[in-house]
């Protein structure tokens, strides 16, 4: 498997495996760093995947780039391919509309489509989660059906609300803190995106799959409090079993 190592300092080293956003890159990706997880390489202490790469953080002092790029190439030439698109689907329920989403009609005008119909298309399909970035927790996720024909705003907006949920082409995105952002807003989730008084703070991790569920006001306070007294449970499930 080609590969591409780009130095990031003197303690990391990007491992590039692809220049498009795709699953089939995305998944070289995923098989890279389930390979070092579950058969380490002694001195690496983090790693971070993103779209088309694997960030490896490691200990010089441990392990050399040389050697360590040696052992890298070395897995990339023996690991099996990651041929399935299976794994865990977390159901993230979303109140679309009003205050929480005040971009959702514009956004269904953009698509010459009915509110309720835009609704369906955003929450009928699941999302594979390629990765987190900008912020703690905040999900890059895509469908691979029914994308939207718009782009991100002209204008960014200087802060949005954390939970809010975004969208453009065929991406959606969970916003875990309020932070710029120039995407779409078509509504918000009552849940807690990235909690740091949990042992795993975040709600969605890469390589999972989101199933947006469509919640009305009086269900996202219901939620909203539930989460607070921590009895909301996440409804998983594998992907094609439910």
């Amino acid at each position: 498997m080609d590969a591409k190592f780009l130095i990031s300092g003197d303690t990391a080293v990007s491992v590039q495996l692809g220049d498009e956003i795709s699953l089939e890159v995305n998944q070289k990706v995923r098989g890279l760093m389930v390979n070092l997880t579950k058969d380490p390489i002694n001195g690496i202490t983090e790693m971070v995947p993103t779209y088309a790469s694997l960030m490896v953080h490691y200990r010089p002092q441990v392990i050399r780039f040389g050697e360590l790029k040696q052992e890298i190439e070395k897995r990339l030439g023996s690991m099996e391919k990651i041929t399935d698109c299976g794994g865990i689907v977390k159901e993230i329920p979303i109140c679309y509309g009003g205050e929480l989403g005040p971009d959702l009609e514009d956004c269904a005008r953009f698509e010459n489509v009915s509110v309720q119909e835009f609704i369906r298309m955003h929450s009928a399909h699941e999302y594979y989660t390629y990765m987190l970035g900008f912020a703690p927790g905040h999900a890059y996720a895509a469908r691979f059906e029914e994308p939207f024909h718009f782009k991100r705003r002209e204008s960014p907006r200087v802060k949005i609300a954390g939970q809010s949920i975004v969208v453009q082409l065929n991406l959606s995105n969970l916003i875990p803190f309020p932070q710029p952002c120039g995407w779409n807003i078509v509504g918000g989730t009552p849940l807690t995106i990235c909690d740091y008084s949990k042992e795993d703070p975040f709600l969605v991790h890469a390589g999972e799959w989101i199933k947006y569920v469509p919640i009305n006001q009086r269900e996202y306070d219901k939620i909203k409090e539930d989460v607070r007294k921590g009895t909301y449970r996440v409804k998983t499930y594998e992907k094609g079993v439910k």
